[in-house]
């Protein structure tokens, strides 16, 4: 099979779409399959034996930590010269849009993934007045494929109610070998809690943008001098969020990767979840699977994958204080052993072959579902049903 990834995000970056993506890429190489790649131009050519085709890329005045492609007619060429048997396109919005109008326009069987809640950002970035065109816009693209994946039964409901069509649930993955509480180092802890190795380190991880809440871990710093913080990541939020917690016991360490990663998990006592917009939260897996207990916006993705009071703690949103009072539950070192274990138990069975192979089916179903209707024409469309 040829695979053709139309992606807004890819390597060199980091984040879940792209570990995803990296996953079935190497999933699908192992099968047998050939993929190609398009995605904006960051210096990268290929990526575990696929080719990489790079559409020029640029900042947005309004994001400007990341570059992005715009719409581009090269898509068009880069098609047809590659002729896909399926064409898979990530997140539209920009390069995206024109990747679902060539692939509908040339025929191609299409499929497109839903990954992030940008109608929702809009509150963080006084643009809620566009909130109902976002929604139109993201749904008019999305009903152009014949099938489209979201990452939970929740966001599968909300895109329902905005009648998007054709939704199913792309299941959740994650790398138990490489994010292990055996990864935890001293000396990770040591330059994570400046020293201090004695305090409770909280944690952070992902990009550091308006739409994660990450202000409200400071409440916690001011609550009690118990705790030091990390945050690990990067984005356009990253120096208010350094004014913000300047004075108090925090490190920012920048993006760290793989192994390191993984020791930064491992050697941390609580991992810091505030964001209510997430359509998964991937670094809720891999904290779990570091055997690092949690606390996590109540919110219904992160209900799904935590069980309150057994997995993690979650906090309501809705209620003064309530997160900083469940943080500092974590004080309680017989809880944060409790729920670490119960967590890593909870998540040894989570792989990303199994996700692979999940959209892989759904790649065949599709090209079957075109076989059938070139052959019949009077087939029915792609049912919704699991």
């Amino acid at each position: 099979m040829k695979i053709a990834i139309i992606t807004e995000t890819f390597v060199p970056s980091t984040d879940g779409v792209v570990t995803r993506l990296k996953a079935c890429i190497q999933y699908f190489h192992k099968q047998g399959h050939d993929v190609r790649v398009i995605a904006p131009d960051l210096g990268e050519t290929h990526f575990n034996g696929a080719k990489i085709d790079g559409i020029p890329a640029r900042t947005l005045p309004f994001y400007r930590s990341k570059k992005f492609a715009l719409p581009s007619r090269k898509i068009k060429t880069l098609l047809e010269d590659y002729n896909p048997d399926i064409v898979h396109v990530v997140n539209p919005a920009l390069l995206g849009m024109t990747g679902v109008y060539y692939a509908k326009k040339l025929g191609y069987p299409m499929l497109a993934s839903y990954h992030t809640q940008v109608p929702k950002y809009a509150d963080y970035y006084n643009l809620s007045v566009f909130k109902g065109f976002l929604w139109w816009y993201f749904r008019k693209l999305h009903n152009k494929a014949d099938l489209n994946l979201c990452t939970s039964e929740s966001v599968k409901s909300e895109l329902l109610e905005h009648d998007f069509k054709n939704v199913r649930v792309w299941k959740r993955g994650v790398d138990t070998e490489l994010f292990h509480p055996k990864k935890s180092s001293q000396d990770m802890r040591e330059y994570l809690t400046n020293g201090q190795t004695d305090k409770t380190l909280l944690l952070f991880v992902g990009r550091l943008a308006s739409e994660k809440e990450i202000e409200k871990i400071r409440g916690v710093l001011d609550a009690s001098d118990d705790f030091v913080l990390a945050i690990v990541g990067d984005g356009p939020y990253r120096e208010q969020l350094e004014e913000h917690f300047k004075g108090t016991n925090t490190i920012f360490t920048g993006f760290m990767h793989g192994e390191e990663l993984a020791q930064v998990y491992a050697s941390s006592d609580v991992f810091v979840f505030p964001s209510t917009t997430e359509t998964l939260g991937l670094v809720i897996s891999e904290a779990m699977a570091s055997g690092t207990p949690l606390v996590a916006a109540k919110s219904g993705p992160t209900c799904e994958q935590i069980e309150d009071g057994r997995t993690g703690l979650l906090y309501d949103k809705e209620v003064d204080h309530d997160f900083i009072n469940t943080v500092l539950q974590f004080n309680d070192e017989t809880l944060r052993k409790r729920l670490a274990q119960n967590a890593r138990n909870e998540i040894e069975k989570l792989n990303w072959d199994t996700q692979s192979q999940q959209v892989l089916t759904y790649y065949e179903e599709i090209i079957d579902h075109y076989s059938h209707t070139f052959q019949h024409t009077d087939s029915k469309p792609i049912e919704t049903g699991e």
